[in-house]
Formats: C-alpha cells, structure tokens, sequence
C-alpha cells in the first residue's frame, strides 16, 4: 500500500511480564496477550482471528522467537 499508516512500536516489560497466547480448547478462540510472572495474571491484547493478527502483535511489540501457548 503507498499511504500505509506507520505502526506505532508498544513496549512490554520483559523482566516482569512473558508473551502467551491463550487458547480454548472448547471452541479453539486464541487471545495473545502478556502473563505477569510473579502473579500468573494475564492481560489480552489482541484477539488472533488470523495469521496476520500474530504478526501485527509481533511487530507492535517487537516479539521474536516462539509464544508459549497455555489453555
């Protein structure tokens, strides 16, 4: 696209909180999102409805490597 809108680069803190997605098993829904690791709360951020909704979340966090998936 020529007048693509420029996506703006969020930050997580890395130390305290770890990239998951969770997924259901009843109905295979998938919410990416930031567990805390000193509580185990999760926080969603983005519903994954496609392929192309991981790679948004990806790149808006600056996310390399495999997320850890938990049901």
């Amino acid at each position: 696209m020529i007048f693509r809108k420029k996506r703006k680069r969020s930050t997580y803190d890395a130390d305290g909180k770890k990239p998951v997605i969770r997924a259901s098993i009843c109905n295979g829904e998938q919410v990416a999102g930031f567990m805390d690791l000193k509580t185990g709360d999760f926080l969603e951020i983005t519903l994954i409805r496609s392929p192309r909704d991981l790679d948004e979340f990806r790149e808006t966090y600056g996310i390399t490597g495999e997320i850890e998936k938990i049901y």
